[in-house]
């Protein structure tokens, strides 16, 4: 059809005209005119002193000859150029990878059962708290801001400011909590209840640990990074809490 020729002009349609019209791409054409190749393409660049079977065969001489269980591809590498075979390690690696002859990797130690089950937000209120410090300047000077907040609702549930981030007042946002939703402070009044922060000096201290087995506080792992800073975000800033931000497009 490309070299029918038009009887206005008297010249060919061409291949480009009648793939567009035909709205096929001209690769496909020249693919299926191609003739098939006789062997499958090898790999780029020259081929080496060997051909692949040969230098594997090599590997696998290297390989008996070592004391140990397995090596490496970079050890077989250099014990090959020592035995004058000059070839690449990363075609080293490539035919040790096919055949299976690298090193047994460590797989490592098993692991325990899950913190939580991809998520830390509880379906009840005063089930899970998180607490966190934080710095900020004011007239004064730098201070320490401790902060507990209920990871069901996001509500601040204690706010302390102190001029040292010391262990005893980072007990203080806690205290506020149960006094505020337990009613008191007393041995054993927050049954149910757990806390989570990220192992700092202040919340490993014996004081704050003490603390919260006095108040039937169980004490859960460290926080992931995002969701910690997620619920310290909401607490800080109300807006985040579902009312929209001062300039914030409605």
């Amino acid at each position: 059809m490309s070299r029918t020729v038009s009887p206005a002009s008297g010249r060919p349609y061409g291949l480009a005209r009648v793939c567009r019209v035909w709205r096929t791409s001209r690769a496909s054409v020249y693919r299926h005119r191609s003739s098939p190749r006789p062997q499958p393409p090898r790999r780029p660049g020259p081929v080496g002193p060997m051909p692949d079977a040969a230098l594997v065969e090599a590997i696998r001489a290297v390989l008996s000859a070592s004391p140990f269980h397995g090596e490496g591809h970079r050890k077989v590498w250099a014990r090959l150029r020592v035995a004058g075979v000059r070839t690449s390690k990363r075609r080293v690696l490539r035919l040790m990878r096919a055949n299976n002859l690298l090193a047994p990797a460590r797989v490592g130690v098993p692991r325990g059962p899950r913190t939580h089950e991809g998520t830390i937000i509880p379906e009840t209120v005063d089930t899970m708290w998180g607490t966190d410090l934080t710095t900020t300047l004011t007239g004064e000077g730098q201070v320490a801001v401790f902060v507990a907040v209920d990871h069901c609702s996001a509500e601040c549930v204690g706010i302390h400011a102190a001029r040292r981030a010391t262990r005893f007042e980072a007990l203080e946002p806690i205290r506020q909590g149960v006094r505020r939703h337990f009613g008191g402070f007393a041995q054993g009044i927050a049954p149910g209840l757990s806390v989570r922060h990220d192992h700092g000096s202040q919340y490993m201290s014996d004081a704050f640990q003490q603390e919260l087995a006095f108040l039937g506080i169980e004490e859960l792992t460290r926080l992931r990074a995002g969701a910690r800073g997620e619920w310290l975000r909401r607490a800080l800033h109300p807006h985040a809490q579902g009312e929209p931000a001062l300039g914030a497009d409605l």
